[in-house]
């Protein structure tokens, strides 16, 4: 590691397994004091136990569910708190449900919109005075390529629309954020490996196979080290004229149409 986020104090949601915990290794490992959160009690535990061992500064908070602004408040306070400073929000944390249109019900709607857009406001509205009293920072948020097209393979009419008001709400934040030193962008991945992806990406269906991984040009799928190589350019001081940018990590799948 290079030390390119030496001295950054950066929070994090949802390291308590997969891309998280990747990205709160590789930030803590690039010289960033961490704070991260996820909604397990259990594996944010042991997430901080494991990264402690390895030499890292962090610090996680379980049982921190974002999808209540109160919760978001307290757990964004708390970590502010902990370093005593904020130079990087990570909005990495999300859950969604998928069902073609006719199925999806209003319940499974709902949820989708309170775990993939709500909590990013939450956190962001809660982090905003922080990063103002600071002097500003980078916030990243995970967007999709999902908000940027429709599949033949997965009903994502939820999905899609959550992380297209990521997007949208983040370029409102650039505007918003610019005269404070804040500034704000979107990491939208395409078919990456995850802890739940891994079973599909696995045995895809010859479907999936044909429309997503067969037409991704540099001919593989993505690797959670391929999203957070991004977030640590997004976070570090190599970015600080960048805001308002939507960096698609999908092998160049997306410009296939």
């Amino acid at each position: 590691m290079t030390g390119r986020l030496d001295g950054k104090i950066a929070l994090i949601t949802g390291v308590g397994g997969g891309m998280g915990t990747v990205a709160a290794r590789r930030f803590c490992a690039e010289g960033a004091r961490v704070v991260g959160c996820d909604i397990d009690v259990e594996s944010a535990a042991a997430a901080e136990k494991q990264l402690r061992s390895e030499g890292h500064e962090i610090t996680v908070m379980g049982g921190v569910d974002l999808g209540d602004p109160e919760s978001a408040r307290a757990w964004v306070d708390d970590a502010v708190t902990t370093y005593d400073g904020i130079d990087v929000l990570y909005n990495n944390a999300s859950t969604q449900r998928f069902a073609p249109i006719e199925e999806l019900s209003i319940e499974a709607w709902d949820f989708t919109m309170r775990n993939e857009l709500d909590l990013v406001f939450y956190t962001v509205k809660a982090a905003w005075p922080h990063l103002k009293a600071y002097g500003g920072g980078s916030i990243i948020n995970v967007g999709s390529i999902a908000a940027l097209r429709g599949v033949e393979f997965m009903a994502q009419n939820a999905h899609s629309t959550a992380k297209g008001g990521v997007i949208a709400l983040t370029l409102q934040l650039v505007v918003e954020g610019g005269p404070h030193g804040i500034r704000a962008n979107v990491i939208s991945p395409g078919m990456t490996e995850t802890p739940n992806t891994a079973p599909l990406l696995a045995d895809p269906p010859e479907r999936m196979k044909q429309v997503v991984l067969d037409r991704i040009p540099l001919g593989r799928h993505g690797q959670a080290e391929d999203v957070v190589n991004a977030a640590v350019f997004l976070a570090s001081d190599e970015s600080s004229w960048i805001s308002g940018t939507n960096i698609v990590i999908d092998g160049g799948a997306s410009v296939l149409g």
